[in-house]
């Protein structure tokens, strides 16, 4: 299966279904089945962030008691959108080849991303987050995740 690498707070907000586009600053053409995986950094500053402590704690989370260095979720990675900014009405355009999707800076997506022109969002839907994470080295990019007892790789 594949997997990407996140770190934290923003892997357990997507295993949260609290966020749904993780932003990068490259693009991919996996679409399907990829494991968030949490890695061994957590960015303590982003915890206290408003938006994404109050997140967390709707969930009995804080920076102190997230899960690190481990697959936490499994998501569909079902589109790659580009990112375009209309910086004076504060609207976020996604734009895809078939689609696209727009919100506003005041949205709490925002909040959970880097939304900067030129940058990606992928779309994370149908996500199950794992009842306990499972212990794993992550890696850059989308890489291939064996789960112990999995033939899928």
């Amino acid at each position: 299966m594949k997997a990407i690498t996140i770190l934290q707070p923003w892997a357990t907000l997507i295993a949260l279904g609290e966020k749904h586009y993780e932003t990068r600053s490259w693009s991919t053409k996996h679409r399907g089945q990829i494991a968030i995986h949490a890695g061994k950094k957590i960015d303590k500053e982003a915890c206290e962030v408003p938006e994404i402590k109050a997140a967390l704690a709707r969930h009995g989370y804080t920076a102190d008691n997230l899960p690190t260095g481990a697959v936490v979720a499994i998501a569909e990675l079902n589109e790659c959108f580009k990112v375009m900014r209309d910086v004076l009405g504060g609207v976020v355009i996604l734009q895809a080849d078939t689609r696209a999707t727009h919100f506003t800076t005041l949205d709490k997506e925002f909040s959970f991303g880097w939304y900067d022109s030129g940058r990606y969002a992928f779309q994370m839907d149908d996500i199950q987050k794992l009842d306990e994470p499972i212990p794993a080295k992550g890696q850059l990019g989308i890489w291939n995740w064996k789960c112990a007892g999995s033939e899928a790789t």
